[in-house]
């Protein structure tokens, strides 16, 4: 899969701008990447401090301009790194994902959890928050198939988006995998299980990730589901 440095700056900015803290998926998308703070503020001409205080959400949030520069610093030093931003693109085994997409207009979680037969074990004071993608994932293949980098490839150009996992056990594993990872979306959905274990409720609780658990009766309803909005 080969990428433009315009693609790629692209999808990394749709993640940043939509996101409710900029300067944390900013400072994701560097570790990622694995680029010292220190060099991307050289490259920047800025302070690594300034970075440091915009990564963190101690400043206001970042403008477009700056955002801007971060990312094309970033990429800068990333190819003359190898590129090791499009070696996780094409890592990725695109088998775990049964449909991903981003919505025309943001959708309530509320929304969602009716469209989707869901009932929600955590995060019901969330319900209001708007929601701008989509992913649909095989759980099995999910852990089995996608590396820790690929992992990040599910969350499509923004992380305020609902992950619904299929084939699901009890639902432990999947929410342990989001929250190991830098990335968390707002939704996620579980599907398979008729009790969801209480440490994944805990887990999406300290997350502040709203979690449901649907009863739609085959993982193959929710990708038409999802893609009427």
């Amino acid at each position: 899969m080969v990428l433009t440095s315009n693609d790629l700056l692209m999808k990394i900015a749709g993640s940043v701008v939509i996101s409710s803290t900029p300067g944390l998926i900013l400072k994701s998308w560097r570790e990622r990447l694995k680029i010292k703070q220190v060099i991307l503020a050289n490259h920047m001409n800025v302070s690594s401090s300034v970075l440091s205080d915009y990564e963190n959400g101690r400043r206001i949030s970042p403008g477009i301009g700056f955002i801007k520069r971060y990312l094309e610093s970033l990429l800068a030093i990333d190819k003359n790194q190898g590129n090791f931003i499009e070696k996780q693109v094409e890592a990725l085994d695109t088998s775990a994902i049964m449909a991903i997409g981003e919505f025309k207009n943001p959708v309530s979680a509320k929304t969602i959890v009716e469209s989707l037969e869901s009932t929600i074990l955590c995060g019901a004071n969330l319900q209001n928050q708007n929601i701008f993608g989509y992913t649909v994932l095989d759980s099995i293949q999910t852990l089995y198939s996608l590396s820790g980098s690929g992992f990040y490839n599910i969350f499509g150009s923004t992380s305020e988006r609902v992950i619904v996992f299929t084939k699901v056990g009890l639902g432990r594993s999947p929410i342990v995998a989001i929250r190991v990872s830098q990335l968390k979306p707002r939704m996620v959905v579980l599907h398979g299980p008729k009790v969801v274990d209480p440490l994944a409720i805990d887990l999406a609780k300290k997350e502040n990730i709203i979690l449901s658990l649907s009863s739609m009766a085959s993982e193959h309803d929710f990708a038409p589901k999802l893609q009427q909005f």
